[in-house]
């Protein structure tokens, strides 16, 4: 998910701060290197990531068991602002691995040189279509899909069938019903801003924002204000009265409902409209000026590993890019496949992403 990329779960249940993995398991783990002074640093191994990632622990200490390495982390707020320190510590980075980058800054994190090409052992598992990078200065960890969810009680009292694509949200019907994030400001506000751009062309796209604003489209700073406080289907909107059905979050936002409801429903109260959708991939590279290159490479190869793939969804509420990796049932069951999601190209994004956003605010916002 990326101003937190995250997914809707993770952005509830992931840890802040510098944490070290070692037995974590979604908890704050103490550094089994904290105060040995004679542990080889070369057997501690860095990733820097966005406040969101997380794995259980034994998941993770089984690849330091068989690797030698122990793993850190370094938790560094949002994707954007991760990306940013890694920029400006160019060359002496804070740690081995970024993870963290994904489709929508890919272009500015390669144009910067941060990293260092690695062909991770078993990428020609991960499917190709998320292989960006033909240099292999970075590597697809996971995807995920922004598109707009919908509660269900609302259209069943209403008799008013849930919009599915991008056209259904400019119609009467749906007349002030629909929350999203602001573009400048939110990695979802940005992905449903470029489904748009994906869907209608340069050419297309602003007259389209034009008719959502006619529609009554309310934009708000983030995603945990529109999603937890004015969309009325999850859990937080409910209380605190949120009376928009309708929200720019996530393909697995309807799981985590699921997931997190007391008591658990036995069937998700949101919906994902399936037309709506803005594919992130998610990507991991090796820090040019690592100070450990041989854990840090070993340490991507784990993130690709089938291991870690089918771990990942449940911890951090992405798919893997992994071909042989399983989803959870939670995931089959109250999740949607989203077949034909919206895409523009990295280099596209890199070259216009500026001018977008300020085009979306003047029309949108001001």
């Amino acid at each position: 998910m990326s101003t937190t990329k995250k997914i809707a779960g993770a952005v509830l249940a992931a840890a802040l701060g510098v944490t070290t993995l070692s037995a974590c398991g979604g908890g704050d783990a103490k550094d089994k290197t904290a105060g040995t002074s004679d542990a080889p640093k070369s057997k501690t191994v860095t990733l820097v990531s966005h406040d969101s990632f997380n794995v259980t622990e034994a998941v993770l200490k089984e690849f330091e068991q068989q690797s030698g390495y122990t793993v850190k982390v370094l938790k560094s707020g949002d994707a954007g602002a991760a990306l940013n320190q890694e920029i400006l510590t160019k060359g002496s980075p804070r740690g081995d691995v970024f993870f963290g980058v994904d489709n929508t800054l890919l272009s500015r994190a390669l144009d910067n040189g941060i990293f260092t090409p690695y062909e991770a052992k078993g990428l020609a598992d991960v499917k190709p279509e998320y292989v960006l990078d033909k240099e292999h200065r970075v590597t697809p960890i996971d995807s995920g899909d922004i598109c707009v969810n919908y509660d269900k009680a609302y259209f069943a009292d209403k008799k008013i069938a849930p919009p599915q694509t991008l056209d259904d949200l400019t119609k009467p019907e749906y007349k002030n019903l629909l929350v999203v994030e602001n573009a400048a400001t939110s990695s979802p506000g940005l992905g449903f801003m470029l489904a748009s751009v994906g869907k209608y062309g340069e050419e297309g796209w602003k007259d389209y924002w034009s008719k959502l604003k006619a529609n009554g489209v309310e934009v708000v700073d983030g995603w945990e204000q529109a999603y937890n406080e004015r969309f009325s289907g999850s859990a937080g909107g409910k209380k605190a009265k949120g009376d928009r059905p309708l929200v720019v979050s996530y393909a697995s936002s309807p799981p985590v409902e699921v997931l997190y409801g007391e008591p658990q429903p036995a069937e998700a109260p949101t919906g994902v409209a399936t037309g709506t959708c803005f594919r992130q991939i998610e990507f991991a590279g090796l820090l040019k000026g690592a100070k450990n290159e041989e854990g840090g490479k070993a340490l991507v190869d784990f993130l690709i590993s089938k291991k870690f793939q089918e771990d990942m969804p449940l911890q951090m509420f992405v798919n893997p890019v992994a071909k042989d990796a399983a989803l959870p049932e939670l995931f089959t069951k109250h999740g949607v496949v989203v077949e034909k999601p919206e895409n523009v190209t990295p280099e596209t994004i890199a070259k216009n992403r500026e001018q977008w956003v300020k085009a979306w605010t003047a029309l949108v916002v001001k």
